[in-house]
């Protein structure tokens, strides 16, 4: 166990068992202070084996908040969200839909990379993360909202639905809709799509993006 001076138990010890960021979450303090904290989030085990902990991006001004699952091997190693194929994907789809990217706050519903490897030395495996890996990094998310208090948000994918809406989420039920929900206290407006990574891992690659485009047009027309 992790003891402060004096021998007494310290008061993050045994966060890890907890499986919840709340103890590492400023109350005050503005996106700055949220992503510093966050860098030293021991709130549950995802943190041993990721490189650095990948934060939320973009104005805290920003209309729109796009939520994904959790960063990848090239948001590991760079510690920024939607850097990778994915999110270069995802700019270019916002663009086509009429919502400048740059305009928009990306982040994940989980803020340290999961992975398995078939054999040490090899290439990163994404593996998705667990409701209470989620949970326990909802706090995280909750933060984010308050802190930028979006018109919009755009769901991306199953896993950030169900961090945000719930285990009985179902993408394929409800893309391509506004709904009105009340998330982590406050109200909120959301428009449910594929995460752009399944775009990319579609057969017809194509129609896949020309749905999620169709998504997003919907929430450049929520937005106003």
């Amino acid at each position: 166990m992790r003891t402060a001076p004096g021998g007494y138990p310290h008061p993050m010890a045994g966060t890890e068992d907890a499986y919840t960021a709340e103890p590492f979450v400023p109350r005050r303090g503005g996106l700055p202070a949220l992503r510093e904290a966050a860098a030293d989030c021991r709130g549950c085990p995802l943190h041993r084996a990721a490189t650095q902990t990948v934060f939320g991006a973009g104005k805290a001004s920003a209309r729109v908040m796009l939520v994904g699952e959790q960063p990848g091997d090239q948001e590991d190693r760079q510690g920024k969200p939607f850097v990778g194929p994915a999110g270069k994907l995802l700019d270019r789809a916002l663009t086509d839909a009429g919502i400048d990217p740059a305009d928009a706050y990306v982040t994940n519903a989980v803020k340290h990379f999961k992975f398995t490897r078939a054999e040490p030395r090899k290439r990163r495996i994404h593996k998705a993360p667990t409701l209470r890996e989620m949970t326990a990094c909802g706090p995280w998310l909750a933060a984010e909202l308050d802190r930028v208090a979006p018109e919009l948000i755009v769901v991306l994918g199953a896993t950030a639905g169900k961090a945000l809406l719930g285990s009985s989420f179902r993408v394929t039920q409800v893309r391509g809709t506004v709904l009105e929900e009340e998330i982590h206290g406050r109200p909120e407006r959301l428009v449910p799509t594929v995460h752009p990574s399944a775009v990319l891992r579609a057969d017809d690659r194509e129609g896949a993006y020309r749905g999620l485009v169709s998504d997003l047009e919907i929430a450049a027309r929520a937005l106003g």
